[in-house]
């Protein structure tokens, strides 16, 4: 079996898998600095909780946005689970052409979405990941990352609504009933969750209008990406799973078959 890692800004994300099919997934917040013993003892108790012991573990791969806690992560892996990951970057087999301005400012979960979704759903495919961070990404039909959109995630938008407004409260990210807001926490809902439903039907209009392929399928992943999906029919799947699994494709692509 293979463990599966993506660092978010706010989460990692474990997955592990029985070649492409997953076992089990699980997580730990990101934001607290850690040690490799702590990271390692930490990872071996998830995995125990869920059945799987590190023996179990053949091989391991990372995607990470987080540079600072990459030293622990790997240092921790090495150390307890008997295995040095690969780390998703330049120079790996993604089977992903990147044709961007600048290959290398791609990050990692993007290439890995990218990935997944085209090789899951066929090409020409939008990739939409609801996270710390909102990102479009079209990949064409021949499998080359073209473009992206980066927008601020839901989160980020809340939160600066009421960081930077005193009389305003912090309040829970969820669609109200109507857009007809009669108080201050509905209202900011309303302009949040309706706010990211306008901008995601725009944007994913406008690629395709710019691209000139109606045809493209368009997928969703990310933490919030369920609910904004339930909210347009221009999402054609949410796939809550789709950056875990194609890491365990990028590892296949890689690993030493011996």
């Amino acid at each position: 079996m293979i463990l599966v890692l993506d660092v978010g800004n706010t989460n990692i994300t474990f997955g592990v898998y029985k070649g492409l099919e997953q076992v089990t997934s699980f997580r730990m917040t990101t934001k607290i600095q850690r040690t490799s013993d702590e990271y390692g003892t930490l990872i071996r108790d998830l995995l125990k909780n869920n059945g799987i012991h590190k023996e179990d573990i053949d091989g391991s791969i990372v995607a990470s946005v987080v540079p600072n806690i990459m030293h622990s992560l790997t240092s921790s892996l090495i150390k307890y689970l008997a295995t040095t990951p690969i780390i998703v970057g330049p120079g790996i087999k993604t089977g992903i052409q990147l044709k961007t301005k600048n290959p290398r400012e791609t990050g990692a979960d993007r290439v890995v979405d990218a990935v997944a979704a085209y090789e899951k759903y066929g090409g020409p495919v939008l990739v939409l990941d609801f996270g710390t961070a909102t990102t479009y990404d079209y990949i064409s039909e021949d499998g080359s990352f073209l473009a992206g959109v980066t927008a601020p995630g839901i989160r980020i938008s809340a939160a600066a609504l009421t960081e930077n407004a005193a009389k305003l409260p912090a309040f829970e990210i969820v669609k109200p009933d109507t857009i007809m807001a009669g108080d201050t926490v509905t209202s900011m809902q309303a302009g949040i969750v309706f706010g990211q439903i306008g901008q995601t039907e725009y944007i994913i209009r406008q690629m395709k209008k710019e691209t000139g392929r109606d045809d493209m399928k368009v997928i969703a992943t990310g933490g919030l990406g369920r609910m904004i999906s339930e909210e347009t029919d221009m999402i054609d799947t949410y796939d809550p799973m789709l950056t875990l699994d194609g890491l365990a494709r990028i590892y296949l692509k890689n690993c030493d078959p011996k």
